[in-house]
């Protein structure tokens, strides 16, 4: 790259997070050449089809938009043709074929919202929550064949407490992995880049989240279960089960309260757990929308004594 200040640059990114990454080299002085993305879905009901957050924000900037599968013979040659200088990665939902990886003198970036080596995969924000870390933060790194593996070129840090959402952290890192993803462009041009190797000793994975993990379990700690809401907020959400229906908590509180497992302690919407008791402040029913616990309260009948499943 050197001598080269400007650099033609291929994006591959799909959900909302990967925008401000995406926005931040539009408006620099490099040159998207073109974007992966995931093919639209079609969402159940109506058959209305969907397109990727990326798709949509890469048309209305007039960015060419590619869907379709690394694996397929005529879009390496597609790709080869296209000449990047760099491939950005974020989020992108495909692995990338090693032939990609092994064309000489391209480097695939990927930013990855962990401090690797840990929380490699596909749920890093959730799992940090999950696992009540006191930091999490973005990492910049170069693609191997392995998955997040390969080495980082910088690192951003950013505290934990046990209010922190998912949802939250989402925004937070994107726009911090957008910052961090232009400076480590601007080593790599300038030839100051230091690439750091993962010790393999500390790393820990982030499987993707299974629905059975997101139904709270009122066997648990409070502690734990505070941090399954937050993790699973907003989406997909932890929910229990109430007159066969499902029931998202959105927020709760932690209080030093005891009482049976999964039993209405009050009239506050107090559930007891296995150590304390979780205080629930935010609440959503199937289908409907999200509101403050009193408002819930004021149309359901969860009176203190009952269990909850």
């Amino acid at each position: 790259f050197k001598q080269k200040m400007s650099l033609k640059i291929i994006f591959m990114g799909t959900p909302e997070f990967s925008i401000p990454s995406l926005k931040i080299l539009k408006h620099s002085n490099h040159k998207i050449i073109c974007v992966y993305t995931q093919p639209p879905k079609k969402k159940s009901r109506g058959q209305k089809i969907l397109k990727t957050p990326i798709h949509t924000f890469s048309e209305n900037e007039g960015i060419k938009v590619k869907t379709s599968k690394l694996s397929d013979t005529k879009e390496y040659k597609d790709f080869i043709n296209l000449k990047p200088d760099l491939v950005v990665v974020i989020a992108y939902g495909q692995i990338i074929p090693e032939k990609y990886l092994n064309i000489p003198n391209l480097i695939f970036l990927n930013v990855h919202a962990s401090l690797l080596p840990k929380w490699r995969g596909a749920a890093p924000i959730e799992r940090a929550i999950l696992n009540r870390e006191n930091q999490t933060g973005i990492s910049i790194m170069k693609i191997e064949k392995k998955l997040d593996t390969g080495p980082f070129i910088k690192q951003v840090k950013v505290p934990l407490n046990k209010y922190s959402t998912s949802g939250d952290l989402i925004k937070k890192l994107s726009i911090l992995g957008a910052e961090a993803l232009k400076e480590s462009i601007d080593l790599i041009i300038k030839g100051k880049a230091i690439f750091h190797k993962q010790n393999e000793k500390d790393a820990t994975y982030a499987k993707k989240i299974e629905k059975k993990e997101t139904k709270i379990d009122w066997h648990d700690t409070a502690e734990n279960i505070i941090a399954k809401i937050n993790a699973f907020n907003p989406k997909p959400g932890a929910w229990f089960f109430y007159n066969d229906e499902r029931i998202k908590i959105l927020k709760a509180k932690e209080v030093a309260k005891s009482g049976n497992n999964a039993e209405i302690l009050d009239d506050k919407l107090t559930v007891g757990c296995s150590v304390n008791a979780i205080q629930i402040l935010r609440i959503q029913k199937e289908g409907k929308r999200e509101m403050d616990v009193t408002e819930f309260l004021a149309g359901n009948v969860l009176k203190k004594g009952l269990k909850l499943n």
